[in-house]
């Protein structure tokens, strides 16, 4: 029991440690192109994307369709995967614009509530997504950056863990279409 005790607080300090360690929000206020979540995730967007294991091996290879609309402070992010595999899978995310820069977010598998706030041209986001592994689901832990380049040129890179320890990440560059459509 003492080892299990020791192991936990230990996995525990880490992640406690690992979190302090990062970059924050606050450091990219200054920067440009200021982001505009609302603007940008309006109309048809195309991404590209690889999810890469621990050792940085490319797992899998993707592409997202995106169809993103706003009424007001409610927005709907349409997400149609396809994977290299030929596996398909679809998302939708259910955004609300907080004021001041912050969002919330649902999806059909996410567990609770997805919470992001933007400064300059960065975009923060955490969120416990259930994700389909084989047989099983797990539900992993997300910390999810967003770079706005230019106006038409987002990239991404998401963190994924479990219980404070990496597993992998996500890295994909979005595109929007010319004209939003």
């Amino acid at each position: 029991m003492k080892r299990r005790l020791l192991l936990a607080g230990g996995i525990a300090g880490a992640a406690t440690l690992s979190g302090c360690a990062g970059p924050q929000l606050a450091q990219y206020a200054a920067e440009k192109p200021v982001l505009d979540l609302r603007s940008y995730f309006n109309g048809t967007l195309d991404a590209y994307g690889v999810f890469t294991d621990r050792s940085g091996a490319v797992v899998k290879r993707f592409t997202v369709v995106m169809r993103c609309s706003w009424n007001g402070d409610d927005g709907v992010l349409d997400e149609a995967f396809t994977y290299s595999d030929g596996s398909t899978q679809t998302r939708v995310w259910r955004m609300k614009h907080l004021g001041q820069g912050r969002f919330s977010g649902t999806a059909d598998d996410l567990v609770g509530e997805a919470r992001g706030e933007q400064q300059g041209n960065a975009f923060r986001w955490g969120y416990t997504l259930r994700q389909p592994v084989g047989e099983r689901t797990y539900e992993l832990q997300f910390d999810d950056w967003m770079y706005l380049m230019n106006e038409r040129v987002m990239l991404n890179k998401a963190t994924m863990s479990k219980f404070g320890i990496r597993l992998g990440e996500v890295t994909l560059s979005f595109v929007k279409r010319s004209g939003g459509a």
